[in-house]
């Protein structure tokens, strides 16, 4: 097997790994028209509320103001306060919830690995035995149906996403083909059925999509319904890592809805190309560290005007939260002789996100009509943009999807939510509510409970790795 190669496709693995999302069932018409109708939330607070706060847009800062939420959408920003609603006087800063552009979710209920040494591509981890012991051997026990035993691959997705939730990510990519039915996702999914459209899709590995996929790919592009297609890319350091940008030029994917993700092996000319090209660049610099010792050339991509945003990639080898990824991008550009000002850097998670993966303003901004997905951070700095740079997953206060209040104090979450089905966590020592019962869409099936999720996890993978942590 060469370099450049990956496991046979017979690989039970390999084949869940590497699926392209290009052609993806969605809601049928009666789910979907529901939505539209309906909005996203399953269930909102079950009265309009206010947030107080050093509120955050692209466009501007409020440095005491208010954010009214109302049937699930932001209703007003404001440095006045509102007459006759619940509000809620956070002391922290709001912003629009958190975008990861890269991950693998489901993926993300395992601990971090340590890699034994540096790789020069992506292929030759996946094929060393020490990668199979600590992903694909607990994978398959994960996912795996037996006569015994149902494949836990529901529970391992919902918990994956509390992981990402509690963190501040309201919205992400790189869901697997196999993930559970749109309307059961907790966090919005970028390249799935997403606030009653699809504009994005993904693919792994290129080489593994069949020629017609890519044809009816492309077409889709220039007919304008896919805006973002997410493709792993260059992620290594040497020319087999290359060629797999030649090879996205030849099949005709170089475009301006292309969302390069990694490009760790990309030259100066081929960077140029991705300018030319108006294709975007996701980055994940923590896993592209720990796997190749070395990462992107991001700050030569930004000085191009290539837009940038960021992934925290997957717990294996990535950053545990997509808080903790932006402050080792902020190192990196800084030793790559890019002070990007932390502002810049907020928006590779909100609005610059929002518009690499084709959805803004409708998220990655505060803007009256747009769905309440909201971030309260813990201030700890004067700077507010700063202080975003600053925090951690242990600074995440409150998190609201849709305007339902998912994750935060439990005052709080009592004081907004009503009579909702909390559940009661210690978040890094700190008192927290849980309420997993949102989805985007509503479910026949019983929403979980993290405890639920945890326990079977747990009796099956006991080194299922924790969230709070």
């Amino acid at each position: 097997m060469s370099e450049g190669s990956v496991a046979p496709v017979g690989d039970p693995f390999e084949r869940e790994y590497a699926a392209p999302m290009l052609e993806v069932p969605g809601p049928d018409v009666r789910e979907r028209e529901r939505e539209e109708r309906e909005g996203e939330a399953l269930a909102v607070p079950w009265e309009p509320y206010a947030l107080r706060g050093c509120v955050l847009t692209p466009d501007r800062v409020v440095d005491d103001g208010w954010v009214v939420v109302g049937e699930g959408r932001v209703v007003e920003v404001s440095d006045r306060r509102p007459v006759g609603l619940r509000t809620i006087d956070t002391g922290g800063v709001v912003l629009p919830g958190l975008i990861d552009l890269h991950g693998h979710p489901e993926y993300n209920v395992f601990a971090a690995w340590e890699p034994p040494r540096e790789y020069a591509n992506r292929y030759q981890w996946r094929r060393s035995r020490e990668y199979a012991a600590v992903i694909k051997a607990p994978w398959r026990t994960l996912t795996q149906t037996t006569d015994e035993q149902p494949s836990l691959l529901r529970t391992l997705t919902r918990y994956a996403e509390a992981r990402a939730m509690v963190g501040g990510v309201t919205a992400l990519q790189g869901a697997s083909g196999r993930y559970p039915d749109p309307h059961e996702s907790l966090v919005r999914n970028v390249d799935r059925y997403i606030l009653g459209q699809q504009p994005g899709r993904s693919m792994v590995d290129l080489d593994r999509a069949r020629p017609e996929e890519l044809a009816r790919t492309r077409q889709r592009i220039d007919d304008g319904q896919i805006r973002a297609l997410y493709v792993h890319l260059a992620e290594g350091t040497d020319e087999a890592s290359r060629r797999e940008f030649e090879q996205l030029i030849e099949v005709g994917l170089l475009t301006g809805a292309t969302v390069i993700i990694h490009g760790t092996a990309l030259t100066d000319r081929q960077l140029g190309d991705v300018k030319d090209a108006g294709a975007k660049l996701v980055w994940s610099p923590q896993s592209n560290l720990r796997l190749y010792g070395q990462t992107t050339a991001v700050a030569r991509a930004l000085r191009l005007g290539i837009p940038v945003g960021l992934g925290a990639d997957w717990l294996p080898s990535g950053s545990p939260s997509l808080l903790e990824e932006i402050q080792v991008a902020r190192r990196i550009l800084n030793q790559q002789g890019s002070r990007v000002g932390a502002k810049r850097l907020v928006g590779m998670v909100t609005s610059q996100a929002a518009r690499i993966a084709g959805l803004y303003p409708q998220l990655g901004t505060l803007r009256p009509g747009t769905p309440a997905d909201l971030l309260v951070l813990q201030r700890h700095h004067a700077d507010p943009w700063e202080s975003v740079v600053s925090s951690d997953r242990r600074s995440v206060e409150l998190v609201t999807i849709g305007g339902d209040v998912t994750y935060g104090r439990i005052a709080w979450v009592d004081a907004l939510a009503g009579p909702t089905e909390r559940e009661p966590v210690t978040a890094w020592g700190k008192p927290m509510a849980l309420d997993l019962t949102y989805s985007v869409m509503a479910s026949p099936e019983e929403p979980p409970r993290l405890a639920n999720l945890r326990s079977q996890l747990l009796a099956r993978y006991p080194q299922t790795g924790p969230i709070f942590a």
